[in-house]
């Protein structure tokens, strides 16, 4: 993941902060993966051990992502409030005694309660280190950093079920002591990430929110293409991570590990690419990224469709995972340019509840393009729909 500790340096006047606090920021924002990838390799035994249907089990690894979209909009305003550190340290506690209380807990309902507020933890956490990075660094060590964060949370992709299976071994309950870890990163941000200066509050009206977002919507109406991006983004992934396995299967690949491995090129490309993301961005325009993210993204689709053989099916996952490595921290850091200071915490909070949402209708989405069609189809019909979406963001832009 290149030298993390050397974002923090400069020798340009710009940000001074020190090079240790970006490897608490990069853990951190690893958890946010962690939260449902860590169990997808128990779910059967967990609905074993608590006796309930399978559908019910999934509920164990879902539930938390439509907390994080009930509560991502309060996280922005509470950072905005009080600023990032304390909501993120909050968030990083929650997040530890919440998921670890799957060590102990036998009750189905228990567990499915404990789920929501670890959602609610991730909101915090997912919006705390976007705007943590946000203030702590400037030009192209910002640019490194949410870079780095893009990689790191390709790498946890990649981790983290390895980790889940591995402790699965021993039992349902083991791999949820993963999840304790986020209780020593949030004592690590307290002792290491500095204070940052309070921000101007908001004000106090309840209509305030709402009125900022149409005022700044209507005065700069890429805002709502950037959402739209990242909501694209988690779509997209989650086809893959959901149907590429049955893609794969037509090639006669049915090996669990055989496709983890065709999984894990597409994190490590979208880690290749995040990595590289603070050159690319110093040659390149967010909307120019943008399209090559949707160029990559339109090729993967159709060229899956089109395989003919396992060799082949490799090109598709890589080359998504270098259009994701692009495109996550380019909605980062455009969000950022597009939104009122202030508010930063209300605008990030957003990306969440996109691509949360994103996540949860990728199966549905995609599940109806396949039941009504083939794999193979659904795949090359989502190329063709990407690509669509690619000419239009040419269209808008020559007419911009």
């Amino acid at each position: 993941m290149g030298d993390p500790g050397s974002v923090g340096e400069s020798s340009d006047g710009g940000d001074r902060t020190p090079g240790h606090v970006i490897w608490v920021l990069l853990a951190s924002s690893t958890l946010t993966v962690m939260a449902g990838a860590v169990l997808g390799p128990v779910v059967n035994d967990i609905q074993a051990g608590l006796g309930v249907t399978h559908s019910l089990a999934g509920l164990i690894i879902t539930t938390h992502g439509l907390f994080i979209v009930l509560a991502s909009p309060l996280a922005g305003s509470i950072v905005d409030r009080f600023g990032p550190r304390r909501p993120a340290i909050a968030g990083l506690l929650l997040y530890g005694f919440a998921g670890g209380a799957g060590l102990v807990v036998e009750s189905f309902s228990v567990l499915l309660a404990s789920r929501a507020v670890l959602g609610i933890g991730v909101a915090f956490v997912y919006t705390g280190i976007t705007v943590l990075i946000y203030q702590l660094y400037v030009g192209d060590r910002k640019n490194r950093a949410m870079g780095l964060r893009a990689s790191a949370n390709s790498l946890g992709a990649t981790v983290w079920p390895l980790v889940g299976g591995a402790l699965g071994t021993l039992s349902w309950h083991a791999p949820f002591g993963v999840y304790l870890v986020a209780v020593p990163l949030g004592l690590a941000t307290v002792a290491m990430v500095p204070e940052q200066t309070k921000p101007k509050p908001p004000g106090s009206d309840d209509g305030s929110a709402f009125r900022a977002v149409v005022a700044t919507v209507s005065d700069r109406p890429v805002l709502a293409l950037v959402y739209l991006l990242y909501f694209t983004a988690n779509l997209l992934l989650y086809a893959n991570v959901v149907y590429y396995p049955r893609l794969l299967a037509g090639f006669g690949v049915d090996s669990s590990f055989t496709i983890s491995l065709y999984l894990s090129a597409l994190g490590l490309a979208g880690g290749t690419s995040g990595v590289l993301y603070d050159r690319v961005k110093r040659r390149f325009s967010f909307s120019t990224i943008a399209l090559v993210a949707l160029a990559f993204w339109t090729v993967a689709f159709a060229v899956a469709g089109l395989a003919g053989t396992r060799w082949v099916a490799v090109l598709p996952v890589v080359l998504f995972g270098l259009g994701q490595g692009l495109a996550f921290p380019t909605v980062m850091l455009w969000v950022e340019e597009l939104v009122p200071p202030e508010r930063t915490g209300q605008f990030s909070s957003y990306i969440a509840m996109f691509g949360y949402i994103g996540q949860f209708l990728s199966p549905v989405a995609f599940g109806a393009v396949v039941a009504a069609s083939t794999v193979p189809t659904a795949f090359l019909l989502t190329g063709g729909a990407v690509g669509a979406a690619f000419a239009g963001f040419v269209a808008v832009g020559r007419h911009r």
